[in-house]
């Protein structure tokens, strides 16, 4: 028996190969270089909440991964000198997150794309909500900044605020 499939398998790639377009998100988180004596890099939280301060989802989350005598990492224990993020969620978390969580990053710009359906991205629920990083650093302070916006985005929309010591700019791209 001879079966074509010509027009039967291209329709099927179509109907299930197809990507499937959802809303994202995509950050861009400065560290800046500091000029000093001991310098460390930041540990770095970031995540969204909604408009009530609980936390939607950790979208990042770095520091020391190194594996020492403690098998998550010897930096997890400084993980609370990140105060507002460890209070509101961290504390509850269990490190190392996959596709969350990583080493720190040096002075530079920093990209994370989030893709709405994804651990760091769940689908959220339309209303007001604010993108909150904090940094702190060993011999070093401790800021946070915050970026207000709106989801589900309507159109194409870039926000930004900046820090002053361990963060600069902050930047949000928002892809409907």
């Amino acid at each position: 028996m001879h079966v074509r499939y010509s027009l039967a398998l291209p329709a099927l790639a179509a109907l299930f190969g197809a990507p499937a377009f959802s809303a994202g998100l995509g950050v861009s988180i400065e560290v800046p270089r500091l000029n000093a004596a001991e310098y460390h890099r930041p540990y770095v939280a970031a995540w969204i909440e909604r408009a009530d301060n609980t936390v939607a989802s950790t979208a990042a989350v770095w520091y020391d991964t190194r594996t020492t005598k403690n098998p998550e990492g010897e930096g997890t224990k400084w993980l609370k000198d990140l105060r507002q993020w460890w209070r509101r969620t961290g504390r509850e978390l269990q490190m190392p997150i996959d596709g969350v969580s990583s080493a720190t990053k040096p002075a530079g710009k920093h990209a994370i794309n989030l893709n709405e359906g994804s651990a760091a991205l769940p689908r959220l629920a339309p209303g007001a909500y604010k993108f909150v990083v904090e940094a702190a650093r060993e011999v070093g302070g401790r800021e946070v900044v915050t970026v207000p916006f709106q989801w589900p985005p309507t159109q194409a929309q870039q926000l930004s605020a900046a820090g002053s010591t361990e963060l600069g700019e902050i930047k949000l791209e928002l892809k409907p």
